[in-house]
């Protein structure tokens, strides 16, 4: 006879829980390394970082096996309730937790401090997944649409009250899983326009056209929204009468307008595309009336909104931004080198990655880990740990469980026969892959320093058990569903 106990254990996907169980051990491994002090190696001493995370650690598995033995329903049923019950724990948090390092995002109980903001990912992401598996759900109804982006901005909005902007900017990801949901691809190209639009702007905002008094930033932004406007017309009417229209105005305008600034009067380029910009979107809306078609008037729309959107991310960056943020930004855009202030934390991370080699020092052997060169080495910038002491083939290593661990929970989550499993699923993979490429961004100085950790290698319980529960909720779900297609 075949227990209940034995058939989800039989169920369970055991190529994740491997890849799982190994980036738990070299994450372990990373934080004695770049905890370690010299002639002191009693990495079971649990007063030391090594053995408070191996703590964490052993805690972690015994939350894991307690999410297995739930069943599946468990998380479908009580989805609202652990938001809510997560979204009320954000708000008590905002005026009771300390000041930290000028955010306020832990609670401290004791000799244990947790945050909050790491377990209300999982609250999202089953919340987001009960709510597109119920019956009357569309992605083409805007209430629906409304309340999905209720639940992801909700927590994030609390969480930035928290002072914990990097944490926050996590709960952009699951706009990967509404794309992946039928979400129009035009909401994630937005997107897209957004990041681009924000660090061409910004970057060259203060570089000029040749002897012109024409900023480069400006001028490329406002380009690009007038080559997207043609662009959108093409993938969405496949009409070529007015792209040419559109392509030959601006470019012809344009260079007519540079060479009397250059050889006759010099005078801002701007000025001639916010006229152009004003022509295509009349244009645009003059072809939607005359061939009474809602595409043409939209993407006036979008014109509209990506110049707004381009003065508005400059308002937002000078003025509403704290100075060390802007100088973050400004230090990954190479607008500001800052090797001793903002810039100090990724100098020394490269430093320290680049003295690796090829195959690393060895453990324990890392000198700028082990000399304290890297501020948060065993948190948010423990991967130049990895690249330290294990080098590029180590670090390769990590690299490729991290990718074995995402295309598996994919493969995992389209198997799913219900839009719940799959939904919370896509939702684990987004998380995931947010992470990793924003802190081994930062670590390499390619993304701005907001403060994430790495899953399963940064110090600390709530990061863990945040993920742990993330994906071991996921592996129970996915172990139903094996159970329920062996009843057959």
């Amino acid at each position: 006879m075949v227990t209940r106990r034995d058939s989800i254990w039989k169920s369970l996907d055991w190529v994740t829980i491997c890849v799982y169980l190994i980036l738990i051990a070299f994450g372990w491994f990373s934080v004695c390394g770049a905890s370690y002090d010299y002639g002191d190696r009693d990495f079971w001493d649990f007063s030391t970082r090594a053995g408070k995370q191996l703590v964490w650690i052993i805690c972690s598995f015994g939350l894991g096996f307690v999410l297995l033995m739930l069943e599946d329903s468990v998380y479908d049923m009580f989805a609202y309730l652990i938001y809510i019950a997560l979204a009320i724990l954000l708000v008590v948090t905002i005026f009771i937790a300390p000041d930290t390092k000028g955010s306020r995002s832990w609670l401290v109980m004791g000799p244990v401090s947790l945050q909050p903001a790491e377990f209300a990912k999982f609250a999202t992401a089953l919340a987001l997944a009960k709510y597109m598996n119920s019956y009357s759900f569309t992605m083409k109804n805007w209430k629906n649409i409304l309340m999905m982006v209720f639940l992801i901005l909700f927590p994030m909005i609390l969480i930035i009250l928290q002072r914990e902007t990097g944490s926050a900017l996590v709960y952009t990801a699951f706009f990967l899983v509404l794309y992946r949901e039928g979400m129009p691809g035009v909401v994630l190209f937005s997107g897209v326009c957004a990041v681009v639009y924000f660090v061409v702007g910004i970057r060259f905002d203060q570089v000029f056209i040749a002897d012109t008094p024409t900023p480069i930033g400006e001028f490329a932004v406002l380009s690009m929204v007038l080559l997207s406007a043609a662009g959108m017309v093409w993938v969405y009417k496949k009409k070529w009468e007015p792209v040419r229209n559109i392509l030959l105005v601006t470019i012809g305008v344009l260079l007519i307008a540079y060479f009397i600034s250059e050889y006759v009067t010099p005078f801002n380029l701007v000025w001639v595309q916010w006229g152009l910009c004003m022509l295509v979107v009349g244009y645009l809306i003059f072809l939607s009336l005359s061939e009474r078609h809602l595409s043409y008037f939209l993407i006036g729309m979008f014109a509209i909104g990506s110049i707004g959107f381009l003065y508005s991310s400059d308002y937002f960056f000078n003025k509403v931004l704290e100075p060390h943020q802007q100088i973050r930004i400004k230090v990954v855009l190479g607008m500001e080198e800052d090797l001793a202030g903002a810039g100090y934390n990724v100098n020394q991370s490269k430093i320290a990655i680049g003295s690796g080699g090829l195959t690393g020092k060895g453990f324990l052997n890392g000198t700028q880990t082990k000399l304290k060169y890297v501020p948060e080495q065993d948190t948010d910038f423990i991967f130049c740990t990895v690249g330290e002491e294990e080098g590029f083939i180590g670090s390769t290593a990590v690299l490729l469980l991290f990718l074995i661990l995402i295309l598996r929970l994919i493969a995992v989550a389209e198997r799913q026969p219900s839009t719940f499993g799959r939904v919370y699923g896509y939702s684990v993979v987004s998380i995931f892959l947010f992470h990793l490429f924003i802190n081994v961004g930062m670590v390499l100085g390619l993304t701005p320093v907001i403060g994430i950790p790495l899953p399963f290698f940064s110090y600390g319980g709530s990061s863990l058990w945040g993920f742990t529960i993330l994906l071991f909720i996921f592996l129970r779900i996915d172990a139903g569903r094996k159970k329920r297609l062996s009843a057959f």
